[in-house]
């Protein structure tokens, strides 16, 4: 699928899809946390193991998300 028909559908699901939304949120909320870690000159070793588990629900949600398209774009097909 082209990169535009992507980000079309992943518009649609942002405005339909409350799911989708929460996900998305999520999905900001552990980027911007991960932006203020990264951010900083040198990491404790409890914030070296805050960025490893903010990096493991980002990408989790992330899995979510693309899952969440797969499957609305398979019923998109077969309607």
């Amino acid at each position: 699928m082209e990169r535009n028909a992507q980000e079309e559908l992943k518009a649609h699901l942002m405005a339909t899809n409350e799911e989708f939304r929460r996900l998305a949120t999520q999905h900001a909320e552990y980027a911007h946390k991960l932006d203020g870690l990264e951010s900083l000159p040198h990491l404790t070793y409890e914030e070296e193991m805050e960025e490893t588990r903010l990096k493991k629900l980002k990408l989790r949600v992330k899995d979510q998300m693309e899952a969440m398209v797969s499957q609305y774009r398979s019923q998109q097909q077969v309607a």
